[in-house]
């Protein structure tokens, strides 16, 4: 399944698919952003599946390179999936999805419901 660019509560949404290739580090964050050039992209999806175990290891950084690079593209960032066992063994990862929820640049969502609901309350 490709990723596909939608409008989800009147927001342009890329819904990465879940077996493309990993976001594994900040070079797949800019091949990322190269497949969008042009194209009016607010928000990226990225699913669990997508990402690395480094991922969610703050230590490693790769999170902080990954969604910085999203950012300074101008992209808002969705991780999409369930990311309780990541959360349950890592403290600090526990506290940046607790404070990243609260913002508008980086949402944990469980579920498309939950990120429907998210777009829907921030339109």
């Amino acid at each position: 399944m490709p990723d596909v660019v939608q409008t989800r509560h009147g927001a342009t949404v890329l819904m990465c698919a879940p077996d493309g290739p990993p976001i594994a580090d900040e070079q797949s964050a800019v091949d990322l952003i190269g497949t969008l050039w042009g194209q009016d992209v607010q928000w990226i999806v990225l699913p669990v599946a997508r990402l690395t175990e480094d991922f969610f290891v703050l230590r490693t950084r790769v999170a902080g390179a990954v969604v910085q690079k999203l950012q300074q593209y101008g992209f808002r960032v969705v991780v999409l999936g369930d990311v309780s066992a990541q959360v349950a063994a890592s403290t600090a990862l526990r506290d940046f999805v607790y404070e990243s929820d609260k913002g508008r640049q980086l949402w944990f969502v469980r579920d498309e419901a939950e990120l429907d609901a998210r777009l829907s309350a921030a339109a």
